[in-house]
């Protein structure tokens, strides 16, 4: 007797399939702002990414500068050149190669600035919510202080301590201090978003029965609570990248950000400023123009995502 025929049981869905089907991609599809922002953002990473391939010039190149070519105003006004679409700088150095190059560092430090200052962060609120105690009041009592203080004056004074303990640091060295004295200026929010979040998830039956079970309590932060508290620190990392790509441009706008020789938005809005009254004003308007887009585009996409992970708030 033959057995009856048996349908194919229908393979799962991938994680991709489960995310076009999700509320944030439908949230994402039916939101302009943020497709224009997302848009917006995606070229200038782009550009940044893939600047000695994008760039029509190397800016920083200094075989190829001729002073000749220097102020030069952009190609659509009667004295511009069509090789310098954006006009060029007290250099020579055209005007768009250099957004694309200094687009590209400030990108590098306010990400790299926002994921240490995320785990820094994380790492301490979870211990500060789960723990509680001494412990939680410790931590706290340091963000009240670390709070007590302007950003940016903490990263001033951290960039001013590691620049008097490495006088002769190389370019890496100090892309680094600039990069650790953004970071340490903004793990606070994410330390307390993150204990007020554990605290609430500490007293959830699933820690409880964790612990019953005899599971080691950093087994339980790491690989229970965690990810149920990585929702609002998503959010906030998304608003924090503006915030710390505007705190490196202040930094650089005041003259110790990144080293001269690798200049980012900022180095080159300080550098048009001072011919900004002399009637050059491509050099600094442009670059300060890309800076408004890429902290304002990645602003909107952080508040769609915050509304999209929220849904009281859609």
């Amino acid at each position: 007797m033959s057995s009856p025929p048996t349908s194919a049981t229908p393979a799962a869905p991938g994680a991709f399939a489960r995310f076009l089907d999700g509320d944030v991609w439908h949230s994402f599809r039916n939101s302009p702002t943020a497709i224009v922002a997302a848009l917006i953002a995606a070229l200038c990473i782009f550009g940044s990414l893939f600047a000695p391939w994008v760039a029509p010039h190397n800016p920083f190149d200094l075989a190829t500068l001729d002073l000749s070519d220097a102020r030069l105003p952009p190609a659509w006004i009667a004295e511009g050149e069509r090789r310098y679409l954006l006009g060029t700088d007290d250099q020579g150095r055209d005007i768009l190669s250099a957004l694309f190059y200094g687009a590209r560092i400030s990108l590098l430090v306010g990400f790299a600035s926002v994921i240490l200052s995320m785990i820094v962060g994380v790492a301490l609120g979870l211990l500060s919510g789960f723990a509680g105690g001494k412990v939680d009041a410790f931590i706290m009592r340091v963000c009240d202080v670390m709070l007590s203080f302007p950003s940016i004056l903490i990263a001033l004074l951290i960039d001013g301590v590691g620049r008097a303990i490495f006088p002769n640091a190389h370019d890496e060295l100090a892309f680094g201090v600039l990069i650790v004295a953004i970071a340490l200026s903004g793990w606070v929010q994410y330390a307390r978003t993150v204990r007020g979040s554990t605290l609430v998830e500490r007293n959830k039956e699933y820690v409880q029965a964790a612990r019953v079970i005899g599971v080691a309590p950093l087994r339980i932060m790491v690989k229970h609570v965690l990810p149920n508290v990585m929702g609002p620190v998503l959010v906030l990392a998304t608003i924090q990248v503006a915030a710390a790509i505007l705190t490196e441009a202040t930094l650089s706008f005041l003259g110790v950000g990144v080293p001269p020789t690798s200049p980012s938005l900022g180095t080159l809005i300080r550098i048009g400023n001072d011919f900004l009254f002399s009637g050059e004003w491509w050099i600094t308007i442009f670059p300060g123009a890309m800076l408004v887009l890429i902290a304002l585009s990645v602003n909107l996409l952080g508040d769609w995502l915050r509304d999209a992970l929220n849904p009281r708030l859609r």
